[in-house]
């Protein structure tokens, strides 16, 4: 059943519970609780191991991104319901301790997560400028036959495209960044600074360390509120935790140095334990290599698209001082080939990755304010009578 049908199947069901005109036993909240650890548990199953006549949808490439924020936006969807649409008093119970605070430690994340979708949208421009590039190259090197000026044209694009790359993640896109002055969760405590101080705050801004403030607290349930609403919380705080992970590792964003490091404080006891603690370790045993090698991130179209470079450079070079064989300009050419396919996909998929970081982003911040206001109605509801 696709994740849509999912959701909607669940979504009906509370929907229809909370109209019907019945006394709440306990037992409908704790099935719905299950109901939606099994449909975290499916999704993620789903991406660690797509089917196999899935095309192009490798672990981290563009496609791959889109289902994984597609999911989150259904898991985000369900966890709102099984916290608000249940029934008249869950707004009253989200406000009680303990529950009252991990909701704010929540939407202290949710503030982060802000960040970062801004940040990787701002670093999606660097992954069109590589783009542009291997399309000069690409376009170059697909003539016949193969020239000195098609050679010069080809290597000088490609040298371009090198250099980007390898550009340190402190001076990535540092220029766009501050210009934006979008660190909500710096805004939202120094709301009183001068517009110079919140370009010097985006300047130190950090996505790695950005992640692990998201994750100091981030704590599972014990005991009793392991199978309560603290669950939920908990499941949607790591699913958040590592959407926003895996974006940051995927594409390139500002200071990334350690992402590998991140720990998800995953216990057993969750049905989605090991499909999303499997994506982790997958994903940080590349970050791992790549770290050695530079910094574009993982996206999958970027790392293919990199290894083709650096063997047309190799024929580019070869061509200057000797010129070239039929046989290497044929090899040439199939790498060209090959380099405008992934070209030709990635003008197909970056814009929509775009559009669905953007509808993640606004479904953040309106999630967010029905949340506050939840609980700001729940704090009315349960003060004494004056």
């Amino acid at each position: 059943m696709p994740a849509t049908d999912y959701q909607a199947s669940f979504l009906g069901r509370i929907s229809l519970r909370r109209n019907q005109v019945i006394a709440m036993d306990g037992n409908h909240e704790q099935e719905d609780l299950e109901l939606f650890s099994k449909h975290v548990s499916e999704r993620f199953t789903e991406l660690l191991s797509p089917p196999d006549d899935v095309v192009f949808d490798t672990l981290l490439s563009i496609s791959w991104l889109r289902k994984l924020l597609d999911v989150f936006l259904c898991c985000e969807a369900e966890f709102k319901a099984v916290l608000m649409m249940g029934d008249d008093d869950h707004p009253f119970q989200i406000s009680k301790p303990p529950l009252d605070r991990l909701i704010h430690e929540f939407l202290d994340r949710s503030i982060k997560a802000l960040d970062l979708c801004n940040a990787v949208t701002n670093g999606l421009d660097s992954v069109r400028h590589y783009q542009k590039l291997a399309e000069i190259a690409a376009s170059a090197l697909g003539q016949k036959p193969i020239g000195d000026g098609q050679a010069r044209r080809s290597r000088k694009a490609l040298n371009s495209l090198l250099m980007a790359m390898s550009v340190d993640d402190k001076e990535c896109s540092a220029v766009k960044t501050t210009e934006r002055s979008w660190s909500f969760s710096r805004l939202a405590v120094n709301k009183d600074r001068s517009p110079g101080h919140l370009r010097q705050v985006a300047k130190k801004w950090s996505a790695a360390k950005q992640i692990q403030a998201m994750t100091w607290n981030l704590v599972p349930p014990r005991g009793a509120e392991g199978s309560g609403l603290a669950s939920p919380v908990y499941t949607m705080s790591v699913i958040m935790v590592f959407v926003m992970w895996a974006l940051a590792a995927a594409i390139p964003c500002q200071e990334r140095n350690g992402l590998s490091a991140t720990y998800f404080p995953v216990r057993k006891q969750w049905s989605w334990d090991q499909s999303i603690t499997g994506l982790h370790e997958k994903i940080a045993e590349e970050w791992k290599e790549k770290e050695k090698k530079g910094a574009a991130g993982l996206l999958s179209e970027v790392q293919k698209m990199e290894k083709l470079v650096r063997n047309l450079m190799e024929f580019t070079d070869s061509f200057q001082f000797h010129g070239g064989t039929d046989e290497k300009a044929e090899e040439a050419a199939d790498h060209a080939a090959e380099l405008a396919e992934i070209c030709k996909r990635m003008e197909e998929g970056l814009l929509p990755l775009q559009m669905k970081i953007k509808e993640v982003f606004h479904r953040i911040v309106r999630s967010r304010a029905e949340f506050l206001q939840a609980l700001k109605q729940g704090g009315k509801s349960s003060a004494p009578p004056v």
